[in-house]
């Protein structure tokens, strides 16, 4: 549980003036009635409140006191008028946000640490609506309620509880939300048609690519260098061939020119 202890502040014009807070357990008070201890957070503080959450742990009744300071001035001390015990700790209503994550209708609840719990009523706005109560407990946030719909009308208010004290805050304000109606289903149906689309097209893409894998797999294309590449059609090679061999024949010696030569 939180407690803030808060008092009327002492206004100086063009001045700080600081506050300084000391409480005093129930032993103390018995026993030691001259000793006070300081506040941890606040001695001193510049805000006329002070978080003393963590100086009255335990379930017992404490004095509380606070004086002000300006410069070597120094107040005297204002004491509580009354000794505090937590188990009479007044709660405060829980502060809470409302969403929608499609049609399911959430609850974020302020966190006020381990000991609490929260008591959430909710209803459709229409006459003759049953009322829902759900118990959250802490560190589950943030919490479905209902699925909601289409158009409709969601009323929410909270409480906070505290078992080890048995106390009850009062309900917040409440909350209603409307749900849409059918701009959303639309604009789930063209999300989903664009998201069909783009499927579509990175399918058919991915078809073309490995065909062409395929084929360059199954029947690659193999550059053949230039000594092997035929210029002139195999006709033409040949009648070049038998016309040279002619050539040969016709230039060649005869006989009688061979004696001659050799004598």
């Amino acid at each position: 549980m939180k407690h803030v202890l808060t008092w009327s502040p002492v206004t100086v014009p063009e001045e700080i003036v600081h506050y300084s807070v000391e409480y005093q357990g129930e032993y103390e008070s018995l026993y030691t009635s001259h000793i006070w201890i300081p506040s941890i957070w606040c001695s001193p503080t510049q805000r006329p409140e002070c978080d003393i959450t963590e100086d009255i742990t335990a379930t017992v009744s404490y004095s509380l006191r606070v004086r002000a300071t300006l410069g070597s001035l120094t107040s005297a001390w204002s004491t509580l008028k009354h000794r505090f015990n937590q188990n009479s700790t007044i709660l405060t209503p829980p502060g809470m946000e409302i969403t929608m994550d499609g049609f399911h209708l959430l609850i974020k609840l302020e966190d006020l640490g381990p000991h609490f719990e929260f008591f959430v009523s909710y209803w459709r706005r229409e006459p003759g609506a049953k009322e829902h109560i759900k118990v959250v407990r802490p560190g589950v946030l943030p919490v479905y309620l209902e699925t909601v719909e289409p158009g409709a009308a969601y009323c929410v208010k909270a409480r906070t509880f505290v078992k080890a004290i048995g106390r009850h805050s009062a309900f917040s304000p409440t909350e209603c939300v409307k749900v849409q109606g059918e701009a959303l289903p639309l604009a789930l149906a063209l999300f989903a048609f664009v998201g069909f689309m783009l499927i579509l097209v990175v399918a058919l893409l991915s078809v073309w690519k490995m065909g062409r894998l395929l084929r360059h797999s199954c029947c690659p294309v193999v550059m053949l260098p230039d000594t092997l590449k035929i210029t002139n059609s195999p006709q033409k090679l040949i009648s070049c061939k038998k016309e040279e061999v002619e050539a040969c024949v016709t230039s060649g010696l005869s006989s009688e020119e061979l004696l001659k030569a050799w004598i």
